[in-house]
């Protein structure tokens, strides 16, 4: 019998262990695997959807629910492929930004939940994020796809779009670096029509981005200091790092705060009421939401 997504999805949720996406198994669990709640959780979709998704009552799921599936399940590149051609998509092709995040790298993350920490994409789109990263910044959940993308919350709708708050920093290197980045991605994608629409739009509606463009900005990313403006705890100051995957174009952007300090207290409190601490997975994707 030809497989199926449904199948392939079961198969691929069942070799996963809880500790492997950063639950705890609580004792007495019987379930093999991941359960379609959690794995439900994991990407950011229904869990009815889920379940017609396995039992083959939903039919030509979209490319972002299968890359969010993708993810969620840590699967190979190939993998990836093959769940692509399974849900009748052309898998992810050469050329173009690729939203895969290695499973090594949502290991490390999913033992990083207390941390805020962002996922992005060569073309600066939000993938996926921890759960402490939704209790600083607001759930992304809340966000379309186009508003996740970094480079257009800062260029056209002002820094904070991304977040559901306030977010005080310094712009100026933040922008060269973005438009730096951007530039080496046209190199690096060429066949990424999504990249170069956006390099399009934010030339249309940003002057000061087309200036930078047109300028030939270089820039790197370098340790920034941020003040999150929470409405449940205030200012909370952070230190903003951007770390790159080697071979796979993936940047990390990390938050941190330093021990013992005022601003440490508020992020565990806000890691403790929103439940971070307790059996709470990495948010959507760890890995992403479609």
């Amino acid at each position: 019998m030809d497989e199926t997504l449904g199948t392939a999805l079961h198969r691929w949720r069942d070799r996963l262990s809880p500790a492997d996406v950063g639950l705890t198994s609580r004792p007495g669990r019987r379930a093999v695997g991941l359960r379609r709640e959690e794995l439900a959780e994991l990407a950011g979709l229904s869990v009815d959807y889920v379940v017609r998704l396995e039992q083959g009552r939903a039919k030509s799921p979209s490319a972002q629910v299968v890359a969010s599936l993708t993810r969620a399940l840590q699967l190979q590149p190939m993998e990836r492929d093959h769940a692509y051609r399974l849900a009748g998509l052309l898998p992810p092709q050469e050329g173009t930004v690729s939203t895969h995040v290695p499973a090594g790298v949502q290991r490390m993350l999913a033992r990083l939940g207390e941390f805020p920490v962002g996922v992005f994409s060569a073309d600066w789109t939000l993938l996926s994020w921890t759960p402490a990263w939704s209790v600083l910044m607001g759930h992304p959940s809340a966000r379309t796809h186009d508003e996740r993308n970094l480079a257009r919350a800062v260029f056209a709708a002002g820094p904070s779009r991304l977040a559901s708050w306030p977010v005080l920093q310094d712009d100026d290197a933040l922008k060269i670096a973005l438009v730096a980045d951007l530039r080496t991605a046209l190199i690096d994608y060429p066949r990424d029509r999504g990249l170069t629409d956006l390099v399009e739009e934010l030339r249309s509606v940003s002057a000061e981005f087309a200036r930078l463009w047109d300028e030939g900005t270089v820039g790197p990313h370098v340790s920034a200091r941020k003040t999150v403006v929470h409405p449940q705890v205030g200012e909370v100051i952070c230190d903003c790092d951007v770390l790159t995957v080697p071979g796979c174009d993936i940047r990390l952007v990390v938050y941190t705060v330093a021990a013992g300090s005022a601003d440490a207290e508020k992020l565990e409190f806000l890691r403790v009421t929103n439940g971070v601490r307790a059996e709470s997975p990495p948010g959507p994707g760890l890995f992403s939401t479609p």
